[in-house]
């Protein structure tokens, strides 16, 4: 396979509109106090609040109350580690030692406890219950229900990575269809989604939420902000031997070098921006033909199609002017940020 000497990130031409909360910069340094407090980093921590979560929860969240958004950046901080943990984990051959750390998770997240000792001491999971309780303490029952059952999703999409990637690194290839259905879950996408909605005060009914319209406009923003942050993360997957990324999948099964590939996945993204819009007009179409004229229903609708905007166009322009994760050099090497803990999922 080609190596992404040449490598520059295409312009995917999104025709939304975004605005910033004002005090991103002090959720940004907020969350990142948060991760230090609870000690999920400990070294290189200027680096780690160059990533940006502050930045990326304030273009996405909408006109929430800033409470809103620090709560979002200091869960977008925990899932960066999360992320960065089962890397190493990967990278070590030590992958065994993740699952206490997701049954602690899970654990917590159903039954709202936590009953090994260790696992409670370890930061990933202390964290994790600080976060959740206080995300589900401002849901609604339904909204609560969604988000319980989208975290397991992604935890178990970790799994399925590391399967992808072999004992040491191997060379399995996932079909990319599978490959985009798995993405939707390691997005980390759809928890985050259900917090700002939660802190927009939306509820969309379930009966409305289960249309197959409205499940397909969820599905073609979370691909278009995947496979975006693939190409931005592209170098670094690229040296290390990941084969998590749409750019890597194509080029490998449909024989091209990099460079086209990356062409293939641009114009995959302008053609699901351009089923997002159409989608727009059939799920408003879905809801008359339900005979749905409720107010109150149809603007929540409304809102939350124009959330899933900002989502797609904030994390797009948070990746290419505010995060430095995709642009450090240790990163694009392949190698672990200087802010990983090795110790940290042994930690007890």
């Amino acid at each position: 396979m080609t190596r992404p000497d040449s490598f520059s990130v295409p312009d995917f031409h999104l025709p939304f509109g975004n605005s910033k909360h004002p005090q991103a910069a002090r959720a940004n340094a907020e969350a990142t106090s948060w991760v230090v407090r609870h000690e999920l980093v400990t070294d290189a921590v200027e680096q780690f609040a160059g990533i940006g979560f502050g930045h990326l929860a304030g273009r996405v969240s909408g006109e929430v109350p800033y409470e809103t958004v620090v709560l979002l950046a200091e869960w977008m901080a925990w899932s960066f580690v999360l992320d960065d943990q089962h890397d190493h984990l990967i990278r070590t051959g030590d992958v065994a030692a993740w699952e206490p750390v997701t049954a602690a998770i899970t654990e917590h997240l159903r039954t709202g406890r936590t009953s090994s000792a260790p696992a409670r001491r370890n930061p990933l999971v202390s964290g994790f219950t600080d976060l959740c309780d206080r995300i589900l303490d401002g849901m609604t029952a339904l909204t609560a229900a969604r988000y319980r059952a989208h975290v397991p999703l992604m935890l178990n999409s970790l799994d399925q990575e590391a399967g992808n990637r072999g004992a040491g690194g191997g060379a399995g290839r996932p079909a990319v269809q599978d490959y985009v259905l798995m993405r939707r879950h390691s997005s980390q996408l759809l928890p985050m989604m259900d917090m700002v909605e939660a802190g927009l005060g939306l509820e969309v009914p379930q009966h409305i939420h289960d249309l197959p319209e409205f499940q397909a406009l969820i599905a073609s923003a979370v691909d278009v902000i995947s496979w975006g942050n693939d190409v931005f993360s592209l170098p670094k997957e690229h040296a290390c031997g990941d084969n998590n990324n749409l750019v890597s999948l194509i080029s490998f099964w449909e024989k091209c070098s990099l460079a086209d590939a990356v062409r293939t996945v641009e114009g995959r993204i302008q053609t699901r921006i351009e089923e997002y819009l159409a989608g727009e007009r059939r799920l408003s179409q879905a809801l008359d033909a339900l005979g749905e004229t409720d107010p109150s229903v149809r603007a929540a609708v409304t809102r939350c199609v124009r959330s899933y905007e900002d989502w797609m166009i904030g994390a797009d322009l948070w990746q290419r002017y505010e995060c430095t994760r995709y642009s450090d050099e240790r990163f694009a090497a392949g190698l672990e940020s200087a802010y990983t803990r090795p110790d940290l999922v042994s930690v007890a």
